[in-house]
């Protein structure tokens, strides 16, 4: 039922225009009871929905009502608006700012508004418009032409046009003069005259226009031909024998003649002015006030409506015609003045023909007469008639006017009075909702209470009750046991002559308890010395890992002598720790030795004592015997004393048992020997290992010694500067030597002796040695190669990156002098390829010529740069890169001057002939050689040249920092006989003196000003002091600072919520935080204020700070919570300034992962990632339908998407994803790859070709070609810029905007060469991420590899057992797919998860299997109604995240390594009193302790396992990990039991094993699809679909309406039926096909229905039925139901009623798609992206 109506207490004005008549109608909006309360369909129109879930109402200013859900920014701003909230308006358009933001904006009324707006812009000043006005015109308002230009801008459809006086005006002018509106020639000179100058003055004869040449006549007083300069004959005289009188007419005449002419024209011109005026400026804009005003007020009376609008319409016809008289009155003056022009001509032609007054007079009479006759014509007195009725008119209706402006005055003063109380009254509205939800709150949370309360009290009562019980029993008992114990006080006083007997027995005892516990004594000394030692090697594990630290932290580019020195006292270190842990072995040994000694007497201890018990009972079984023989009596004591002694003797036994059981305490299932045992194979293997490493660290430690003796005196010379390059270079070799094999051991000892403190030390060491190769990695010191000499480096980058774009910059410096280059010039200088020497790219010096080279599996492709041969290069470093592009190569010489920073820059290009464009590198297969290659490796033909004499040093490999210094082998390299060479840094560029690199894995301790980053999130600034902390991060592209300097009222967020200042666009902007007075803080953006905040005033308490990111300890702490994230900042920075203090980073000693300069490869964006709405454009100077090239890469895990758009008119082209296959659509001509397998996440490269005769697809080398049947076209040169989109496009088209990402784009271009797409200088970019490509490998391309070497415990995490149900007979595929028992698939829509109502009151232990490819998703969470407590365990960014709250304060754990490996791990998270505990597969241990009171924690059902529930979770998880987990889960325990029965279930199936293909599949458990109400089966339908049955009955589809008509489709025993029933009666059709339907392949569906004709078509066997015709038949909208349907939907005459069990693809509704991952439910076991393969 909807929510109940609720009047709104303000009332809505709308008006109108019908014609002449404004229509004024008053709305009374219905409003919703909670307008900020979603349903089903979202929120209200004017509501929007918040990252919280709720409405929030749109702020548009009331000029839209539809605002975008999550930011509130407004669409489809109405009323000439625009902004995010229509708050501005558009240039042309101005608004009233007198109220503030526009509610409306009208055109420029330059001079009139819409229909003449000649305004580039226009605003209000000093009460007033002012418009800034077009080129051509001028005037306040553009009314007028600006100088040089005529015409009228106040006439409807009149420009302003440039004057053409034929270049015969004054040239000292700029502009030639005109008439402003004629546009008739002012001051003609050089003798000429005419309304243009264009003819010959009279009496001067030429070309007036082209030669300028009029020349005087030479005919006397007598005129001459104007061309020719003939003298004409005077006129001939008219016989006198006529009527006519004698007309003698001279120039005068002739002239005047044609002034007449003109005046006509220009009457005629006015009279047209005066039939076309518009309304004038004033008016207009009086009007349009009038009409801005009424909208905005309350309406008090219908009858004041009724007087407004007649008002209106009498305003606005007194206002048309009194713009109508204005204008005729101008028009009027302006013939005037043309009349006063006419006379002085007249004048001044009387002079130059020097007339006599008589006649003048006499051509005045004339032409008087001519004036009079034209005014008796009759248009001009019928326009003097209406105007003259017009005049009358206007006075009247001015008077109505004002009348009615005095009354509107008076109703407008009242709108500030109604709007304030209208205001008053929603605020006390508002008042007593919120304290009426509050008084609600309180009477449910009351009674609630009393509901306890008496439950309690009925519990107390019935607890009283039993005590009462039990008391009475109790009283009872101790009476009885009061009688009873009076007899044995008889017997008493008779044991203790037996007691007496049987002491010798007893003394015997003693001594063998007193042996044993002398020895289970030593044992315990034994355990307490082992366990002592553990801990004190521990300690020293701990100790070494901070001083590795500490000493890792010096090494750098810069300061390498000292770096060195500290590097030795590492290795040092590490030598003295091995030392050390083979002590600690060996004493393991003898401890184990001892132990298993002590083990041994303990048992032969046992043994004997065991022995005389036995004889102590058969001798007290022996008195027994002999007592049996005395009376009763006796019979009865002996045998109590007896008993006795059997007691005492099995509590001796008892506590033997007991010391055993201590024993063997330590290892629960496992005897004393075998333990004994284990541990000394363990030792021994450990006591190997240390021997091992001490054997392989032994000549480090010496070469340690040396390097101290030699570097204890240093000073600072080149020789000592070689010295310590050389020690660099031995330590990183012995370093990148040693490290596997001690990883190796440490990874075996770490996973034998699985404690806590030793695990975490390891982890540390491990940590430290990565940082020292990232260190090595960006050693900027070049190599002296001799000839011989080579190194393996290793490339640090994934080979797949380099296939279709391969870049690499180094340093280059020849040793000209030496001999062997005369004898053998030619030489090599690096290979990186494939070892087989196929596809490669390499570097060489042939013939005096710098050549790159590269392979791409066929021809080798030489590009030689001749243009500076290498003799000519100077004699230090030069700068070479090489790129490239598909099969486009090219290179790059950089010769830089020492002096200045000017460069000699040269290029050479190539490209591949044939159809190669990849570059496929294997990666175990993968080899990169510098200055030469070991003896057993063979070059290729091209490269096959002596090795490189000179220096060398790599600067990057695409976009990464690479260094010759992070090697794997180095051959013939010594640093002492051949010193690296010097390079000045400042010679190639300024800035690299001033700018830092980051690479997102380091920090420093100081602070800096400027960035620079194309990245959308990183940690600039941090600040650390306990508990207290400073930060400020980039969060999607904005600054985000938080920090808390122990404030009571907790952290401060200051954030740019405005997105005043976006920081990714690879430009470097300035960044301020100024903390004003200890109280303020404020942050500045490129000197411009973006927010402050106030705090309590405090000092900024930190002495430690970092920069571009913290350790991993600093992340991981308590401050992670009050973080945005934990990623380093990657970019570049300068100007670093604290306390306006200047900092030199490298020079400081905390600096991690910074290196010198700003390289700009790493900034360019060249990877876009694009998520099914996004797309971004570019509009360049090319033409795609001419000759053209252009290719990209692509990665998805969606079969569908548009990938590239483009357009010229109607000519499309377009490249696309359909069902996995690419396909490229040039104007109609369709080319498709063969492949359908595209969309398996991998890289793909695309190469397009258009030429003349055909059209070219290449996907990863495989071509396809057609012809083109456009010749004529093709070739044809770009006229204009174009505009071309990648990942979608704004139109609408056939296929959906991609998913996925896009990189390395290039184009054949006319205005610059074939270079890489920087896709940050696009100038569209949609809701697109330039950083980062977060698609998953699918779970079936990985099933099968073999899982890498991986420091996690591997334990049987893949040893899962799988199961099959029974096949259906007449079924190929078995039911149920091959699967993992126990185990769910989760995934496929954002909510799959599963439910569980019934969980236990007190849980703190859990347990969880999973695998998972993905980097994001919610694996456990629970939480109490107002998700204020809660727990919750989530994959980010592959790494998992244990999340709880203790009060207000959250607890948050978080895994180093990454889980998303597609691996079973086994989970335990628990939330105990005090700490958190994450153990990951039994050996990864993190804990956080916490303080507070745990024992408040209470949450309630139901639990969610696998994803949430829509709007649940996101006020305490970050938005992308909400979503359902991708992967599998199983082994659920909670406090140790199973929890199997899931209450609900959503879009989860059993997790099946093996391949897998797109498609939905829906399980043998049962479920449905639902789609949304944008699908509806109507009257006229067409659906078509594919399916591949795993059953031969079930469900296909199924819709139905209230009146009971339904369309059911179904299968039974594999016949397809399709039965209906229109409100007259069922009738259905049925189709069975010849082979099976359920034969393990896809088969296609069609049902086309057209009212009652109902058509099905299986695999083209097509049957129809014809039904009833209902006349009164409707088009319902009613959900559909795919693959099954609720019981209680169906009718009795439907046969079919189970599920289908199988998958379906392609499922179509009037040939429109339909995306079950969008559908509006999936219930039950649907999985809906994947389908296991047949």
């Amino acid at each position: 039922s909807s929510a109940p109506c609720v009047w709104s207490a303000t009332m809505g004005l709308f008006g109108v225009l019908w014609g002449d008549l404004m229509v004024v109608i008053l709305a009374f909006p219905c409003l919703s009871a909670k307008p900020n309360s979603p349903n089903m369909y979202g929120c209200q129109d004017g509501f929007y929905r918040t990252s919280s879930g709720k409405c929030s109402p749109c702020n548009c200013n009331g000029n839209a009502n539809r605002c975008l859900d999550g930011s509130g920014i407004c669409v489809d701003c109405q009323r000439n608006t625009t902004g995010h909230h229509c708050e501005q308006c558009p240039d042309g358009f101005i608004g009233d700012v007198v109220r503030g933001v526009p509610t409306f904006c009208q055109p420029c009324p330059c001079p009139l508004p819409a229909l003449a707006n000649f305004a580039v812009s226009c605003y209000r000043k000093s009460g007033g418009v002012r418009c800034v006005c077009k080129e051509n015109y001028a005037g306040p308002n553009c009314e007028r032409c600006a100088p040089g230009y005529y015409g009228n801008p106040l006439l409807i459809g009149s420009t302003c046009k440039k004057c053409d006086c034929s270049g015969n005006s004054d040239p000292n002018l700029i502009f030639e003069d005109c008439d402003e509106v004629t546009g008739q020639c002012r001051n003609c000179l050089s003798n000429t005259t005419g309304f243009k100058c264009e003819r010959c003055a009279p009496g001067y004869y030429g070309d007036a226009i082209f030669a300028k040449n009029c020349t005087e006549c030479n005919c006397g007083r007598r005129m001459c031909d104007s061309h020719t300069g003939e003298c004409l004959a005077d006129s001939p005289e008219v016989s006198t024998g006529t009527d006519c009188p004698t007309i003698s007419c001279d120039k005068c005449i002739w002239d005047l003649t044609d002034d007449i002419r003109l005046a006509v024209l220009a009457i005629d011109e006015s009279k047209s002015t005066l039939l076309s005026i518009s309304t004038g400026v004033a008016a207009q804009k009086r009007l349009n006030d009038l009409n801005l005003t009424t909208t905005h007020l309350q309406v008090q009376t219908l009858m004041t409506f009724y007087f407004l609008i007649k008002g209106l319409l009498i305003l606005k016809e007194t206002m048309e015609t009194n713009n109508r008289a204005t204008q005729l009155v101008q028009q009027l003056s302006n013939m005037r003045d043309d009349i006063q022009e006419i006379s002085t001509k007249m004048k001044y032609y009387a002079i130059q023909q020097e007339l006599s007054p008589e006649e003048i007079a006499q051509k005045l009479n004339a032409a008087e007469e001519m004036l009079k006759e034209i005014k008796r014509r009759k248009p001009f007195i019928n326009q003097r008639q209406l105007a003259d009725e017009e005049e009358n008119a206007a006075e009247e209706l001015l008077q109505q006017v004002e009348e009615l402006h005095e009354r509107y005055n008076d109703t407008r003063s009242l709108v500030s009075d109604v709007l304030e109380q209208l205001s008053e009254q929603d605020v006390k509205l508002l008042d007593l909702e919120e304290a009426l939800d509050q008084a609600l709150d309180y009477v449910i949370q009351t009674e609630d209470i009393n509901k306890e309360n008496t439950a309690s009290l009925q519990r107390r009562e019935k607890q009283h009750e039993k005590i009462k019980e039990q008391i009475d029993e109790v009283n009872g008992i101790l009476l009885s046991a009061t009688t009873i114990l009076t007899g044995p006080q008889k017997v008493n006083s008779e044991l203790s002559e037996v007691i007496k007997n049987v002491s010798g027995f007893y003394a015997e005892i003693d001594g063998a308890k007193k042996e044993l516990q002398e020895k289970l004594a030593n044992l315990s000394l034994f355990d307490d010395d082992l366990v002592e030692k553990a801990m004190h090697h521990a300690h020293n594990l701990r100790r070494l890992a901070d001083e590795l630290d500490r000493n890792l932290y010096g090494v750098d580019t810069n300061g390498l002598v000292q770096r060195a020195i500290n590097a030795s006292n590492v290795y040092e270190n590490i030598a003295s720790y091995i030392e050390e842990a083979n002590k600690a072995a060996l004493m393991a040994l003898n401890t184990t030795n001892r132990v298993n000694d002590a083990a041994v007497g303990i048992d032969t201890q046992i043994i004997y004592h065991k022995g005389k018990s036995e004889e102590l009972l058969n001798r007290a079984m022996e008195l027994q015997r002999a007592a049996d023989d005395s009376n009763d009596l006796t019979i009865a004591d002996t045998s109590q004393h007896v008993n006795g002694t059997l007691a005492r003797m099995n509590a001796l036994r008892s506590q033997l048992m007991r010391a055993i059981t201590k024993m063997q305490s330590a290892e629960p299932g496992l005897e004393a020997r075998e333990r004994l045992e284990q541990a000394k194979v363990k030792t021994a293997e450990a006591v190997s290992a240390t021997m091992t490493v001490t054997q392989a660290t032994t000549p480090m430690d010496e070469n340690v010694k040396l390097w101290s003796q030699n570097l204890q005196d240093f000073q600072h010379s080149s020789a000592a500067y070689d010295s310590a390059v050389h020690s660099a270079g031995d330590a990183v070799k012995k370093l990148t030597e040693v490290f596997p094999q001690l990883l190796d051991k440490l990874r075996r000892v770490e996973q034998k002796a699985p404690a806590n403190n030793i695990s975490s030390s390891i982890q540390r060491i491990r940590e430290l040695i990565a940082q020292t190769r990232s260190v090595a990695s960006k050693v900027q010191v070049s190599m002296m190669f001799e000839g011989q000499s080579a190194v393996e480096v290793n490339p640090k980058i994934n080979v797949e990156e380099l296939k279709s774009f391969t870049s690499m910059s180094l340093y280059i410096k020849f040793q000209k002098d030496n001999p062997q280059l005369a004898a053998s010039p030619d030489r090599f200088i690096l290979y990186l390829g494939n070892k087989n020497a196929k596809n490669y790219i390499g570097l060489a010096i042939k013939n005096d010529n710098l050549v790159y080279i590269y392979n791409l599996g066929g021809q080798d492709v030489e590009i030689p740069l001749d243009a500076k041969p290498v003799s000519t290069w100077p004699s230090y470093f030069s700068i070479i890169k090489i790129e490239r592009i598909g099969r486009h190569g090219k290179m790059f010489l950089t010769v830089p001057s020492l002096s200045s920073t000017a460069e000699e820059k040269f290029i050479k290009k190539g490209e591949v002939l044939g159809p190669d464009s990849l570059l496929n590198l294997e990666p175990e297969n993968t080899v990169f050689y510098v200055g030469g290659v070991p003896p057993d490796f063979k070059l290729p033909p091209s490269l096959n040249l002596p090795g490189f004499i000179g220096c060398l040093e790599l600067a990057t490999l695409n976009d990464d920092v690479i260094s010759l210094y992070n090697f794997k082998q180095v051959y013939n390299i010594d640093t002492t006989t051949s010193p690296p060479c010097a390079r000045n840094k400042l010679a190639f560029t300024q800035s690299r003196a001033v700018s830092y690199f980051f690479d997102g894995s380091g920090y420093v301790t100081r602070f800096d000003i400027e960035v620079r980053t194309p990245t959308d999130n990183g940690l600039i600034l941090l600040m650390i002091n306990g508990s207290m902390f400073f930060s400020l991060e980039m969060h999607n592209g904005f600054l985000y600072l938080r920090y808390d300097f122990g404030f009571s009222t907790g952290p401060v967020l200051l954030e740019d919520s405005m997105k005043k200042a976006q920081i990714n666009d690879a430009k470097f902007h300035e960044i301020s935080i100024i903390y004003h007075n200890s109280k303020k803080m404020i942050l500045v953006v490129d000197r411009r204020h973006i927010k402050s905040v106030d705090n309590e005033r405090t000092a900024m308490p930190f002495t430690d700070i970092y920069i571009g990111g913290a350790p991993a300890e600093i992340l991981h702490s308590s401050i992670s919570s009050h973080l945005a994230g934990s990623i380093g900042f990657k970019g570049c920075m300068k100007g670093f300034q604290f306390q306006k203090k200047d900092f030199n980073l490298l020079e400081e000693p905390g600096t991690l992962g910074i290196s010198y300069g700003c390289p700009e490869d790493s900034l360019i964006s060249r990877k876009a990632y694009f998520n099914g709405e996004s797309f971004i454009a570019s509009s360049q100077k090319v033409s795609l339908f001419g000759e053209f090239e252009g290719g990209f890469n692509f990665r998805t895990l969606q079969p569908n998407g548009l990938l590239f758009y483009y357009s010229e008119g109607s000519d499309v082209l377009s490249i696309s994803m359909d069902r996995g296959a690419v396909v490229l659509n040039a104007s109609g001509t369709k080319i498709q790859s063969p492949d359908r397998n595209y969309n398996d996440g991998k890289n793909h490269f695309i190469i397009t070709s258009v030429t003349p005769e055909r059209y070219e697809l290449t996907v990863d080398d495989k071509k396809q070609s057609k012809k083109n049947p456009s010749k004529d076209r093709a070739g044809k040169s770009p006229d204009s810029v174009k505009k071309f989109y990648f990942g979608g496009s704004p139109f609408r088209t056939q296929q959906a905007n991609f998913t996925g990402c896009i990189s390395n784009a290039y184009f054949t271009r006319l205005d610059r060469e074939v270079e890489v797409e920087d896709f940050q200088q696009y100038s569209e970019k949609v809701q697109t991420s330039l950083y980062g490509c977060p698609v998953e490998s699918p779970p079936v391309a990985l099933l099968h590899k073999k899982g890498k070497n991986s420091s996690k415990a591997k334990g049987n995490r893949n040893k899962k057992v799988c199961y099959q149900l029974p096949q259906d007979p007449q079924c190929h595929l078995p039911m149920n797919p091959k699967a993992t028992k126990h185990a769910y698939q989760f995934g496929g829509t954002a909510n799959s998860r599963q439910e569980f109502d019934h969980i236990p009151k007190d849980f703190t232990h859990f347990s969880i299997s999973l695998k998972t490819h993905s980097s994001h998703g919610m694996i456990f969470y629970v939480s109490d109604q107002k998700e204020t407590n809660f727990m919750a365990l989530f994959v980010a960014h592959g790494r998992l995240i244990f999340v709880f709250n203790v009060g207000h304060q959250k607890i948050r754990i978080k895994s180093q390594e990454k889980y998303n490996d597609g691996l079973w791990h086994n989970v335990i998270f628990i939330r105990g009193k005090n700490i958190g505990r994450l153990i990951i597969d039994g050996l990864r241990v993190l804990e956080e302790p916490f303080s507070g009171d745990a024992n408040n924690w209470q949450v309630t059902e139901p639990l969610y396992i696998g994803g949430v529930a829509p709007g649940k979770a996101v006020k305490n998880i970050q938005i992308n990990s909400v979503y359902s987990f991708s992967g599998c889960l199983s082994n659920l325990q909670l406090n140790g039991r199973s929890v199997t029965s899931a209450s609900q279930t959503f879009s989860v199936t059993p997790c099946f094993e093996g391949p897998s293909e797109a498609g939905t599949y829906f399980s043998s458990e049962g479920g449905y699809v639902v789609l949304d109400e944008s699908f509806s089966l109507g009257l006229k339908f067409e659906v078509v679909f594919e399916i591949r049955p795993r059953s031969s009955s079930g469900i296909l589809l199924h819709g139905h309406s209230v009146n009971g008509e339904y369309l059911n489709m179904h299968m039974r025993n594999g016949q397809v039926t399709v039965k209906l029933n229109n409100g007259i009666r069922d009738f259905s059709t049925s189709v069975t096909l010849k082979q099976s339907l359920c034969d393990g392949r896809w088969h296609r569906i069609a049902v086309i229905r057209d009212a009652n004709v109902v058509q099905l078509d299986v695999d083209s066997e097509v049957n129809h039925v014809v039904g009833p015709l209902n006349p009164k038949a409707t088009d319902h909208r009613e959900p559909v139901f795919i693959g099954g349907v609720p019981e209680s939907l169906l009718t009795s005459s439907l046969t079919t009623r189970n599920s289908f069990i199988g998958c379906i693809r392609n499922f179509m509704i009037d040939e429109k798609p339909v995306s079950f991952s969008k559908a509006a439910l999936v219930s039950g076991a649907v999985s809906i992206n994947t389908c296991p393969a047949a």
